[in-house]
């Protein structure tokens, strides 16, 4: 089967009656797949995506992170990893954090962490293919799937190639917020991909001192958007300080939001 690149209107093939998922590792079983998607950077999915493993993991489920932003990965970096995953000729194994989470990113497989990732999408859509075939995930409950902003050659190639159950789309309250949001959910129409609900990151500051909630970037449209889309919100995260300086030193797993438990209790369902 050769290279999907994206481009339907010059291809003959139908993808619609045809499989393009490739097969997964021999050695490995994942019993479902969750992508966290966005219309856009910088509205925090790498750490959504980061706490519903992290959450997944202490509430008793075996979780991993394939790391689908290959140009710009920030999840080793959450988890406090570092250095290059090792392999042997069954396949390549997955770093552990320290809670157990199996990951696997591009970051851990450069020589240097700052070595940037020059690809173009053929290569990038190759390695995704390779992260879910050659790496020797084991038993695993939850996968999650962080990918770019956008709607371009990486969740192309998740959405073909993986066996996606459902997608959780993360946005902020802003007011490009519709749009953003539209774009992300017909994808996922097109595509086939079921979408578990929305959540709205950087949603309030909660002041510690008076517990006032002071809207930083503007009121949410969350809801409204959600009920034009008949689609479910799963939380409103607040902008969290604490939480922000934990990532920055690697400890994404000591990070608490209690929102992150009900969505998993959804996604089990």
């Amino acid at each position: 089967m050769s290279e999907c690149g994206g481009n339907c209107g010059s291809c003959s093939q139908s993808c619609e009656s045809r499989d393009m998922r490739v097969p997964l590792n021999d050695l490995s079983s994942v019993k479902k797949v969750i992508g966290v998607v966005s219309g856009k950077g910088g509205v925090g999915k790498s750490l959504v995506t980061s706490m519903l493993a992290v959450t997944a993991q202490t509430m008793g489920y075996q979780t991993a992170i394939l790391d689908a932003d290959i140009t710009g990965p920030s999840i080793p970096k959450a988890f406090g990893l570092h250095g290059s995953a090792e392999g042997s000729n069954e396949g390549i194994y997955p770093m552990l954090s320290k809670l157990g989470t199996r990951i696997m990113s591009v970051n851990l497989l450069l020589e240097k962490e700052d070595q940037p990732v020059v690809w173009r999408g053929p290569v990038i859509s190759g390695v995704i293919n390779q992260f879910w075939q050659e790496v020797i995930w084991g038993d695993v409950d939850f996968m999650f799937v962080d990918m770019p902003p956008g709607t371009g050659d990486v969740p192309l190639t998740v959405f073909q190639s993986l066996p996606v159950d459902g997608i959780i789309i993360v946005t902020t309250p802003q007011d490009l917020v519709t749009l953003i949001v539209k774009k992300a959910v017909n994808m996922a129409k097109m595509m086939n991909v079921p979408i578990l609900g929305l959540v709205e990151n950087m949603s309030y500051f909660e002041c510690p001192d008076c517990g006032k909630k002071h809207n930083i970037f503007g009121e949410s449209k969350i809801e409204e958007v959600a009920k034009e889309l008949e689609l479910p919100v799963l939380a409103k995260l607040p902008i969290n300080p604490a939480n922000a300086a934990l990532v920055d030193k690697g400890a994404i797993e000591l990070c608490e939001e209690k929102q992150f438990q009900d969505i998993i209790k959804k996604i089990a369902e």
